[in-house]
């Protein structure tokens, strides 16, 4: 028992990069599709807490790149500071979080930045 706790809890502490490796090797060596994954992944952290009266941290979420792909790519290598190698992959493996636990503020307007830039995005 407390192995599985164990393991729930490295899950629960996935980074983002680590739940999109974790996906990739879900399908391609077991067959098992990532949305799958993320879901299963994702479950038990949201399920897990108790109810907060206002969410005060939120999710950047790019579900797809739009018409004007290399645009996207560039305003995620900005607003994240990450390498282009790094923000190219997380446009192409959309959905995928573009920032996590951010304020409201910051997120609406990392939201209005890449909507601007012709990008699809969600707030969680």
């Amino acid at each position: 028992m407390a192995d599985l706790k164990d393991f729930a809890e490295q899950l629960v502490n996935l980074s983002v990069k680590d739940v999109n490796e974790l996906a990739d090797i879900l399908k391609e060596e077991y067959g098992i599709e990532p949305a799958a994954a993320a879901v299963a992944v994702a479950g038990p952290a949201a399920g897990g807490g108790e109810a907060a009266d206002e969410q005060t941290e939120f999710d950047v979420i790019l579900t797809a790149a739009g018409g004007s792909k290399l645009a996207v790519v560039k305003l995620v290598k900005e607003l994240t500071g990450l390498g282009l190698k790094e923000a190219k992959g997380i446009v192409d493996s959309a959905p995928a979080a573009v920032k996590e636990g951010v304020s409201k503020d910051e997120a609406e307007g990392l939201k209005k930045s890449l909507e601007e830039a012709g990008a699809e995005v969600e707030l969680k």
